[in-house]
């Protein structure tokens, strides 16, 4: 008996061509591995669109045969659930495949145009044969993760253009009908301002294609920050956990004068350690969470604290950076607690170089490295939202080391700050080859957002296995989005369930 999206991937296949559409087994299996606790997702099929032209025909035959679409980029996000689609048995719309064009470059007006393929190294690499003239922002995530598909997660970086959304300006969308909308300036013909005037003319609308499932975006402008001729990062150390609170203290002023123009991140020692080791069974005899004294001999093997704090500068010279540098480290080493780690020496650890290279807009592997901390490599992420204030945060920290070891796992999180709030980003690293291990990782997940949404805090991001959960959690919002998903999307062909929208 044929598949019930059979009829769907004829058409496509006489449309757009053979080598359009894939249902063999194997690529299947492969589009439904992802590293959360739900387990496989294997989708129906896979398309591989080359234009934009042809997102608009799939668009146009799934509404048709009515087949529920996926689209991806690149696919390559470890936390929230890699290529395979929030449902089983949707149609993956692998745009990262064959649509990996850098556009554009504008070196005297600093942007660039994607396609949803182009990746964070490739965009790197283009920039480096052009003389490193511009610098972009990238996560601290794989480099071939996607830049469009980051930016319509709300993904952030590092260096003064964090924002990635914030930074993007200008979407060409393929609406759920088939029609195209270009935004920012782009809706005029012929624009010259596409992707210089972000907010353009009458209502806003790029924040509706932002993690939603109200169009696929199959090109975005990115604008690029003029490289800095040298940046010199900083690193303290601290040594308990209750220290979160003075560094939060010490973290806000700096932001909120724009003293230090990069993000400020704070690492815990789990997340630092765990990019370079592996959970040591053999020490604690099997037991999980890691027992303290077993984290406290690693943190002291590579150098570290409980807690480790980053940031940098930039500017014309080392003479130039040299007096920002000494008014950082006096701030900071007037709490008595901290030890500095200057930029030279940082540089000669692995574990540090990590965010030198998040500060330099350069992508790098070696974060990656914490997906090894426990057999089976499950990873998924928890994205509260902490405002700078210390006895706020260490109340947060707290409750997370409480429920993270109540279900066994470690507080692996880092605290990306800016001068009002910080990202909270818990990596709950689990085993997801071990069955028991996994479903305990999910009640672990779902602790969590309950505790947090209690205490008057939700999340940023959310992987495709909670991202009906965290939706479930606000008022008003969802039923604001399901009138306009019935408008822009009748048939309902485009991802549903995706952040918890039908």
């Amino acid at each position: 008996m044929p598949h019930p999206s059979e009829p769907f991937f004829s058409a496509a296949r006489e449309q757009l061509g053979p080598d359009v559409v894939d249902t063999t087994p194997e690529t299947l299996a492969r589009y439904a591995v992802n590293l959360l606790p739900v387990g496989a997702l294997p989708p129906a099929g896979v398309v591989y669109p080359g234009s934009t032209e042809d997102v608009q025909a799939i668009v146009r035959m799934a509404n048709q045969h009515g087949i529920h679409l996926w689209p991806t980029s690149t696919g390559e996000n470890r936390g929230l659930g890699l290529k395979s689609p929030v449902k089983p048995g949707q149609v993956v719309v692998d745009l990262g495949r064959r649509m990996k064009r850098i556009v554009e470059i504008d070196e005297t007006l600093a942007y660039a145009v994607v396609e949803p393929g182009v990746t964070y190294a490739q965009l790197h690499e283009e920039l480096g044969r052009r003389g490193h003239k511009l610098m972009m922002d990238t996560t601290s995530g794989p480099p071939d993760g996607g830049i469009l598909g980051n930016t319509l997660d709300k993904g952030a970086g590092y260096t003064p253009y964090f924002d990635h959304f914030g930074m993007s300006c200008g979407f060409e969308v393929v609406l759920p009908t088939g029609e195209v909308v270009r935004t920012s300036d782009g809706a005029l013909p012929g624009s010259k301002t596409q992707y210089l005037s972000k907010y353009g003319y009458g209502p806003f609308l790029d924040g509706l294609f932002i993690q939603s499932n109200l169009g696929i975006v199959t090109r975005l402008g990115v604008w690029l920050m003029p490289r800095p001729p040298v940046l010199r990062s900083f690193f303290f150390t601290f040594p308990e956990d209750e220290d979160l609170s003075e560094i939060i203290e010490l973290v806000r002023p700096l932001k909120l004068n724009n003293v230090v123009p990069t993000l400020i991140k704070v690492t815990s020692d789990v997340y630092a350690f765990g990019t370079e080791e592996t959970y040591p069974f053999d020490k604690t005899g099997g037991r999980t969470p890691l027992p303290p004294e077993v984290r406290r001999e690693l943190r002291e093997k590579h150098g570290l604290g409980a807690w480790l704090v980053s940031g940098a500068f930039y500017g014309a010279s080392e003479e130039a950076v040299q007096p920002l540098l000494e008014r950082v480290k006096a701030h900071f080493l007037r709490s008595g607690k901290a030890r500095y780690i200057a930029h030279a020496e940082a540089e000669k650890s692995r574990i540090l170089k990590i965010h030198i290279d998040t500060f330099s807009g350069q992508p790098t592997k070696d974060e990656l490295g914490l997906l090894q901390w426990r057999p089976g490599s499950g990873a998924t992420w928890f994205l509260p939202a902490t405002p700078m204030v210390g006895k706020v945060a260490n109340e947060q920290q707290a409750l997370s080391r409480r429920i993270l070891a109540e279900h066994g796992f470690e507080f692996v999180t880092e605290y990306v700050c800016g001068p009002r709030l910080a990202r909270a980003l818990h990596i709950l690293l689990y085993n997801r080859q071990d069955a028991e291990e996994r479903q305990r990782a999910g009640r672990c997940f779902r602790a969590l957002l309950k505790a947090y949404a209690e205490a008057g805090f939700t999340v940023a991001r959310a992987p495709l296995d909670m991202q009906q959960e965290a939706m479930a959690q606000l008022q008003g919002v969802p039923e604001v989005l399901s009138r306009i998903k019935r408008a822009l999307d009748p048939e309902g062909i485009l991802a549903p369930g995706k952040y918890g929208v039908s």
